[in-house]
């Protein structure tokens, strides 16, 4: 497997079943390997699997997010066909495409059709002063003509990930598909939903009179510091917005039963805790009364949906490094594993089967059926087939160590054509998170196929902090970054070290955020034991991070408060690695980028700063245009390029 098999791969997702059960939607994404354009379009397939895919509705510019109207008739999807991402519609078979909305800021997802077919609700950007589509054009078009570019900030999550947001918001728009007439239903100062945060954050109810939506309504400055996402129902027409939820940590998701009578949520239950574990409960709609479905198991929801019978609830869930498929009773009832990925995404249930999006570390993702008892698994597409014909991939071993007494489970994965009578360079990969976790999934930017296939042996351990392994390990991490987490580490490093097909003398860290975190701390403790080091937007200094980073929910929660509470402070000085900067002498490749607001670029250039100036060798890649991920297809190449390069260099 090379760089470019990565780059230029197709991408496929988002599969969408339609109402009779008998096609699925998809979007197939390609790469010009030598300009870097990538481009969507929409493809559909038999559902029984009887017929290949064929494209329905492509172009030169990108068309995605495809949702079937409720009869089946016509296909909504967005677009940048002449200018900012609106939305269309078409008529099944791809053609009678019109464009519906027309608004200066575009259109985003999630979107989704109201049961009989005349409105779709939406979200996009507003001046949230501005009372009609004549204001917001305005102010867009002068700040954009305008040659000062200043960022005047009145509130806090004034940016998030990569885009300033201090004057935006996001709104929830309907809008009549005959005639394009919309509405702005949630005016005022607030994210509808938030920002960054959209993933299933509408649902229409099945009368089609209330559009049910997530927002976080705690007010200005506080919605950076706390997780209080609700829902909302407002009437379609508009007016004041009732809420929901009164959970005081997050509630996402909002599906209504196929009578209105109860709306499904996912559901956290501790405040100001993003990484809690997340519950399916059920409100009655009318009273507001909940119900939770399930509670014994300890399983996370991923993603669920509701199946067309309206008794079964399909949802995903991780366990040991896997996402896996369940279904659970909409009445309530512990789950049932249906299907173990891989990793298991976008379901689409149907009479008797379901549709879903599935990967693994050695393939990327593809659409597949499988019967609602699991049986007869059959891929949809094989988009990818032609080029893994020609790729040698060893299969990934899950493996597993004892240490402080309890189990930390690990990947290895050896180079193609490997020998076991030879030694091998080791690169340990660290995930980030730190609430995170090593999948058994595809990954189109750190693939650790891809670099097994550069010589080296893979171990990507999942320690303490580590998500899919039951929520006390995912709890272990938080105020102890630097602690068991390491020791675990150390377990797993310790153990491929003895392999005899490893040469423990030529070993490298490599790890991103909070893995580049972990790498910077690493290598200040034992500044002997690896022969090179990659750091990708890593956190390095915990005192400027913590009023710096956009999401302070995050920060305030791992280490027990804001930047000048006591024990946020000693733990700061416990565990922060600029710290120790002065014992480090592994050669370190540092990444960090200037649209990176969660960890922002200052700290990628601290840690070269330090390094350059005690002598220890050390490069670093600021990319202009990238944020906490390296994205664009060139920038890619780049990064990969330097990163193996280095790691090639010493080990």
């Amino acid at each position: 497997m090379t760089i470019e098999d990565l780059i230029v791969a197709p991408r496929i997702g988002d599969p969408q079943l339609s109402p009779d059960g008998r096609t699925v939607l998809f979007t197939q994404t390609t790469t010009d390997g030598k300009t870097g354009r990538r481009n969507a379009d929409i493809y559909s397939v038999p559902a029984d699997g009887s017929g290949q895919p064929k494209a329905l509705i492509d172009g030169e510019k990108s068309e995605s997010t495809p949702r079937w109207s409720p009869d089946g008739t016509r296909i909504a999807f967005l677009a940048n066909r002449d200018g900012p991402t609106q939305l269309y519609v078409a008529a099944a078979d791809g053609g009678s495409v019109r464009k519906v909305t027309n608004l200066h800021a575009g259109a985003q997802s999630p979107f989704v059709w109201s049961r009989d077919g005349s409105k779709i609700a939406f979200v996009s950007d507003v001046y949230p002063e501005c009372e009609d589509e004549a204001c917001n054009k305005q102010k867009f078009e002068e700040a954009e003509a305008s040659p000062v570019k200043v960022h005047r900030l009145t509130r806090l999550l004034y940016r998030h990930w990569d885009e300033w947001r201090e004057n935006i918001r996001h709104h929830v728009f309907v809008t009549h598909v005959a005639d394009g007439r919309t509405k702005d239903l949630t005016p005022g100062d607030f994210d509808s939903p938030p920002t960054q945060q959209e993933g299933g954050a509408l649902a229409f109810s099945p009368d089609n009179r209330t559009v049910a939506f997530v927002s976080n309504r705690e007010g200005n400055d506080k919605e950076a510091w706390t997780t209080n996402n609700d829902i909302f129902l407002v009437p379609v027409d508009g007016g004041e917005p009732r809420q929901l939820t009164k959970n005081p940590a997050a509630d996402t998701h909002p599906v209504f039963s196929r009578d209105g009578r109860t709306l499904y949520t996912m559901s956290q239950r501790r405040a100001g805790f993003e990484s809690d574990r997340w519950y399916l409960d059920a409100y009655d709609v009318q009273s507001g009364s909940k119900r939770t479905l399930f509670t014994k198991t300890d399983l996370s929801v991923g993603e669920f949906t509701l199946g067309p019978d309206d008794d079964t609830i399909w949802m995903t869930a991780g366990e040991e490094a896997r996402t896996n498929l369940f279904s659970v009773p909409a009445s309530g009832g512990e789950p049932t594993r249906v299907l173990q990925g891989g990793s298991i995404g976008s379901l689409q249930p149907g009479a008797g089967f379901v549709v879903f999006s599935m990967s693994s570390l050695v393939a990327p993702p593809e659409v597949y059926r499988v019967a609602a008892d699991g049986s007869g698994l059959t891929p949809l597409t094989r988009a990818n087939e032609p080029w893994l014909k020609t790729v040698a991939f060893t299969q990934p071993e899950s493996l597993t160590v004892t240490v402080g007494g309890g189990p930390v489970q690990y990947w290895l994965i050896k180079p193609p054509d490997f020998d076991p009578a030879k030694k091998y360079p080791v690169v340990f990969m660290i995930h980030g998170g730190p609430q995170g976790v090593w999948p058994d999934a595809w990954s189109t930017r750190w693939n650790p196929s891809l670099w097994a296939a550069q010589g080296w042996v893979i171990a990507a351990p999942n320690p303490s902090g580590s998500t899919t392994f039951g929520q006390t390990v995912v709890d272990r991490i938080s105020g102890d970054w630097a602690g068991r987490v390491m020791r675990e580490i150390d377990g797993v490093v310790a153990a491929v070290a003895k392999m005899p097909f490893t040469d423990s003398q030529r070993m490298g860290i490599a790890g991103a955020s909070y893995g580049g975190y972990a790498v910077n701390w690493i290598i200040s403790q034992q500044p002997d034991r690896y022969k090179a080091a990659v750091s990708h937007d890593g956190v390095f200094n915990l005192d400027s991070m913590s009023l710096a980073t956009e999401e302070l929910w995050f920060t305030e929660w791992e280490f027990g408060g804001p930047a000048w509470n006591p024990k946020a402070r000693a733990l700061f000085a416990k565990q922060s690695p600029h710290l120790h900067a002065h014992k480090i002498k592994t050669p370190t490749l540092i990444i960090t980028n200037e649209l990176d607001y969660r960890v922002p670029v200052d700290q990628g250039l601290q840690m070269f700063t330090a390094l350059r100036r005690n002598g220890v060798p050390a490069e670093a890649l600021v990319f202009p245009d990238e944020g906490h991920w390296v994205l664009k297809a060139l920038n890619s190449r780049v990064w990969h390029e330097a990163v193996f390069g280095w790691l090639k260099k010493y080990l």
